[in-house]
């Protein structure tokens, strides 16, 4: 059964999933990537490029997020110049490790596509066929080709399809497994500045996890998650001021109120952007605010709005960047946790079921952050479960 479960084709986890979503390299800015990432709903896209070998091929470069903006715009002095930084090429955007998104054929076996996830891949990109509006053609002579692109869920959930292969493992604790690790480098101080986030959400990043906010006393009070990033409608700009002017613990309450934040906080936003003199920044911010107050305030304000933005040519913020349209409220999510003694398919269970890819690890008592547990921790025991069968 265990070699069965390794030696199928990686053609049989693509079966339902839809046509990845891309952008062009060579054509785009970071203003256009922000622009698509808001259109498509996705939390991340791919970026395509022309093959070095057969320029009339596209390959799979990378993929970006709402975070990878975020940090773009806080770094390198775009706090200062935001309206460049954004119509800079979409490539300052991408990460140097071209190996987070690998390419693999639909007769790769789990086996192989797996130890590539082991390896440091994020996202295995496999093709489909011609199913779906966006396409990447390949040669000259018109066949087209179209890829979705697996992840660590997709794995895990493939495993968990045949959970008793890995009995008794799968019943331990996470603790006796050994899937507990630290999360010092993926934890902030609630009062730390917002600056300070960002090589900590560089490394939630590239472990697919979130970056964990504290008390002084080590208690996890939230998180500020990519995913959550991606899902706010503040846009990337308004949340990149946030980052350069609030603790972490008030940005995570200005993230966690999407659409309409508490005023006390844009208030210290605007003092804050005003006090380091980052005046365009704040420009920018006022535009992303008013085009939610005009898109709010009625039923038909989303439509005039859209309009009236066509129609001007006034404002800091270029006009395929402005909000047509915003979510309101508060996220009743928290951060998803679980105990050194929870069992790895209870853990894995619940992660699937409320689509993160990891769990901060607590005590049961006073809720201080022990550790993390990830889908790559729970990936790498199923991979030596396996290596005695094959």
């Amino acid at each position: 059964m265990a070699v069965s479960l390794v030696s199928n084709e990686v053609s049989d986890l693509c079966i339902g999933k839809p046509a990845l979503r891309s952008l062009p390299l060579s054509a785009a800015v970071v203003g256009d990537a922000l622009f698509a990432l808001r259109r498509s709903g996705e939390p991340h896209l791919a970026v395509v490029s022309a093959d070095r070998d057969v320029p009339d091929k596209k390959a799979v470069t990378g993929k970006l997020c709402v975070a990878d903006v975020i940090c773009y715009l806080c770094s390198d002095g775009n706090l200062e110049s935001p309206t460049v930084a954004l119509e800079r090429p979409v490539s300052v955007l991408l990460s140097k490790d071209a190996g987070l998104v690998r390419r693999v054929e639909r007769q790769f076996s789990v086996l192989e596509a797996l130890d590539l996830i082991l390896d440091g891949a994020q996202n295995l990109v496999v093709p489909i066929g011609s199913v779906g509006r966006k396409k990447l053609h390949h040669g000259g002579g018109g066949a087209t080709v179209e890829y979705c692109w697996l992840t660590h869920e997709d794995f895990v959930r493939y495993f968990l399809n045949s959970i008793a292969v890995f009995s008794p493992v799968a019943t331990l604790s996470i603790d006796a497994v050994g899937l507990v690790r630290s999360a010092t480098a993926l934890t902030v101080r609630h009062d730390e500045p917002g600056l300070a986030l960002l090589p900590v959400l560089g490394r939630a990043l590239s472990e697919q996890a979130a970056v964990a906010v504290v008390t002084d006393d080590g208690r996890l009070l939230g998180e500020i998650s990519p995913l959550a990033l991606s899902a706010c409608d503040l846009m990337a700009v308004t949340l990149a001021a946030g980052v350069a002017t609030l603790t972490a613990g008030d940005l995570m309450a200005f993230v966690d109120y999407y659409g309409s934040p508490p005023e006390s906080l844009v208030r210290a936003i605007r003092a804050g952007l005003k006090e380091k003199g980052l005046q365009e920044m704040l420009e920018l911010m006022e535009d992303v605010l008013s085009s939610f107050s005009h898109s709010s305030s009625s039923p038909s304000a989303s439509s005039a709005s859209s309009s009236s933005d066509e129609e001007s040519s006034g404002g800091r913020l270029p006009r395929r960047l402005r909000s047509r349209s915003f979510s309101m409220g508060r996220r009743s999510e928290e951060p998803e946790v679980c105990h050194p003694g929870n069992s790895l398919v209870a853990v894995m269970v619940q992660a699937l079921a409320h689509r993160v890819s990891y769990l901060w690890v607590v005590d049961e008592d006073d809720y201080s952050l022990i550790g993390i547990v990830t889908f790559a921790d729970m990936l790498r025991v199923f991979r030596e479960q396996l290596q005695p069968s094959l």
